[in-house]
């Protein structure tokens, strides 16, 4: 993948500072440092920080059409780009590179703004028309890629990759957005356009916009996950379906392979990422080629899954290189993590993540499969089965009861009950991922201060009202469907792409590849019956294992879902850096002013002491987890005096020259 930045004037005519995007470009280095180029004339500036891997010579952007009419500068990968290539120069187009970036200024010429419709991959896009002085700016399907926007006060639109990109301009300050912080507790992720920083939005995933020389802005939606009503699913012989499943899945691997340098594999012990490199070796042994893959120790006797990533290596016939991470090793990892996804990060397996990117690129390799989109998918979550007992009690009139008292006790009747009811309506109604929103957010009730209280719950603005989603047509899915629906809105976007994808791999100048996120693939897992998706009360991901059994062994392929993760509180309090101190003080807590001194204390010493245990405790855990990352969060980009670290600071230029 790369990096791009840029500047367009929603004004008039006048010319961007050069010294300013070229700072934009080195704050996003890390994700593309094999080369970079600018555009700039009069009312637009466009940067490019590449990483390369598809026409390594070639490549090199911004790259134009023919006349040099049509400037891009793109992120990502489009995977199907020699079909599109060979389309369009039947069609006359005349091509100067090998490069997937080429195709989309001729994709421009001949479809405009619906060219995001013919594209397979994974991508940020920036056109800029030369003939009608406007800006076009795409997100892929899934939110792979991030791109981030700023309007200024004296009129320029600035964008970038990372909002670092926008901090290093100069003209971006870097201040705290109070609702940010409730999406982190409830979501565990920045699950909508809204971001942690005041005045700057993510352009939603399968989102596209226009900018006309007037300074207007055209948003619209391109795609959106689409599921049948209620009733009028695919059903079907399960094995004809499996197999229907893995001619999809095999064709993704196989696009996902297109690359001029090696490809390896991401390899843990689930079906998802061993069926990946099972059917990549597969492609790979035609060419004659061995699979290299990678895989996570965990050291903690409840969380490692080496031996089964063995079982699979073995099939694949590749000796996995192995990382080993101790719960001191995720603490220490924090601070770059969190300042790689420019957000708090809850789930602390995502730092494990974050250093076998390292570790792939300290092997020399550039590009990785993962088997990220499953679960979304094919409803392969634990929740999805509690979700399914939910809509059963739910049938009966007895659930509502229970998540009221449930919600009040958690809580300590903080919120009251009429708060959640409103959220789990902006939530499509009850479901699976509704539930976990709403308890797993139960830890800000007691967490937050009154002031953020006041910014947040009490003034019904809480986090699910920032949401996009199509309340009224959901109402007519199965409530499996609805969940898996807000789980590709939010969690996927928000948590698996940022904190678990593109930011931990791309901090290491590592590409990410997901070939579960496949449209044709993930249109056809839509299509599917919930029951072929989680059948009973525990076979979760049914269709896919069924597939599975025939290219993996039995215990890989048919072990009920183990979600990957890491030591989470612990990882932080035995032993507890200075760092984590600083940042817990009632002091810097009262700088911040975002919870409660005592109750984060409380919750301190409730998970030093030695008989804690996860699961009575999770939301204890979580609850803290999040306070640490956001406290971190706040002194890498906003305060930068909380404790000992090094806060982050954009690259500087001459004083003479800004």
């Amino acid at each position: 993948m790369c990096g791009i930045a840029g500047a367009f004037d929603l004004e008039g005519h006048r010319e961007f500072e050069a010294v300013r995007l070229d700072l934009m470009g080195q704050a996003i280095d890390h994700r593309g440092p094999d080369e970079f180029g600018s555009f700039l004339q009069p009312k637009i500036g466009l940067h490019s920080r590449r990483l390369s891997i598809i026409d390594l010579a070639g490549g090199r952007q911004p790259i134009t059409n023919e006349d040099g009419q049509i400037v891009a500068v793109f992120n990502g990968e489009i995977f199907n780009h020699l079909e599109l290539r060979e389309s369009l120069e039947k069609r006359g187009h005349k091509f100067r590179t090998q490069t997937d970036t080429e195709v989309l200024v001729h994709l421009w010429e001949e479809y405009g703004r619906t060219l995001v419709d013919h594209l397979e991959g994974q991508f940020a896009i920036a056109l800029f028309d030369r003939n009608e002085q406007s800006l076009f700016l795409a997100r892929d399907p899934f939110g792979v890629c991030p791109l981030f926007f700023h309007r200024t006060a004296d009129g320029w639109l600035l964008f970038a990759s990372e909002v670092k990109g926008l901090l290093a301009s100069g003209l971006v300050k870097a201040e705290l957005d109070p609702r940010g912080v409730d999406h982190i507790f409830t979501f565990f992720a920045m699950g909508t356009r809204r971001t942690m920083f005041s005045g700057v939005e993510s352009l939603p995933q399968g989102h596209a916009l226009t900018i006309d020389r007037e300074g207007a802005f055209h948003e619209f939606c391109y795609f959106d996950m689409e599921f049948p009503e209620a009733g009028s699913e695919v059903t079907g012989d399960p094995k004809e379906l499996a197999a229907r499943l893995g001619e999809l899945l095999q064709r993704s691997v196989d696009l996902r392979l297109r690359a001029d340098v090696p490809v390896v594999s991401y390899l843990s012990g689930g079906v998802d990422s061993s069926l990946v490199a099972r059917l990549a070796g597969y492609k790979l042994a035609e060419r004659n080629k061995r699979l290299e893959t990678f895989t996570i120790q965990i050291k903690h006797p409840k969380l490692d899954e080496t031996d089964r990533a063995l079982t699979t290596a073995r099939l694949v016939g590749t000796d996995p290189v192995t990382l080993t991470v101790t719960q001191e090793d995720i603490g220490a990892t924090y601070p770059a993590l969190v300042a790689s996804a420019e957000t708090p990060v809850i789930d602390t397996s995502s730092a494990a993540l974050h250093l076998l990117a390292g570790k792939v690129r300290e092997h020399g390799y550039k590009v990785t499969l993962t088997g990220e989109g499953a679960d979304e998918a094919l409803a392969g979550y634990p929740w999805h089965k509690a979700g399914k007992l939910f809509s059963l009690l739910d049938s009966m009139g007895l659930a509502d009861r229970w998540r009221k008292r449930f919600m009040g006790r958690a809580g300590r009747h903080r919120v009251p009950w009429s708060f959640y009811q409103e959220r789990y309506k902006r939530l499509g109604g009850y479901h699976a991922m509704g539930d976990l929103y709403s308890f797993c957010g139960l830890s800000a009730a007691r967490l937050f201060s009154e002031g953020l209280l006041e910014k947040t719950y009490h003034a019904g603005l809480d986090a699910t009202a920032d949401l996009e989603i199509p309340t009224e047509k959901m109402a007519s899915w199965h409530p499996l469907n609805r969940s898996l629906y807000l789980g590709y809105k939010i969690m996927l976007a928000g948590l698996l792409m940022t904190h678990k994808g593109d930011r931990p791999a791309l901090a290491h100048s590592v590409e990410a590849r997901f070939p579960f996120l496949d449209r044709e693939l993930i249109k056809f897992c839509n299509s599917l019956h919930p029951d072929l998706k989680l059948k009973g009360w525990k076979q979760d991901k049914y269709i896919l294992r069924e597939y599975a059994r025939s290219h993996l062994a039995p215990e890989v392929a048919l072990r009920p879902k183990h979600i990957f993760r890491a030591a989470y509180s612990a990882s932080f309090l035995q032993p507890m850096p200075e760092w984590v101190s600083q940042l817990l003080s009632p002091e810097s807590l009262a700088q911040t002013g975002l919870f409660q001194a005592q109750t984060v204390d409380h919750f301190r010493k409730v998970l030093s002491g030695p008989h804690w245990r996860f699961g009575p405790h999770m939301l204890k855990e979580v609850g803290l987890v999040g306070v640490i990352s956001t406290q971190l969060w706040h002194h890498l980009f906003v305060s930068k005096n909380l404790c000992e670290l090094p806060a982050w600071n954009p690259p500087q230029a001459a004083a003479s020259n800004v």
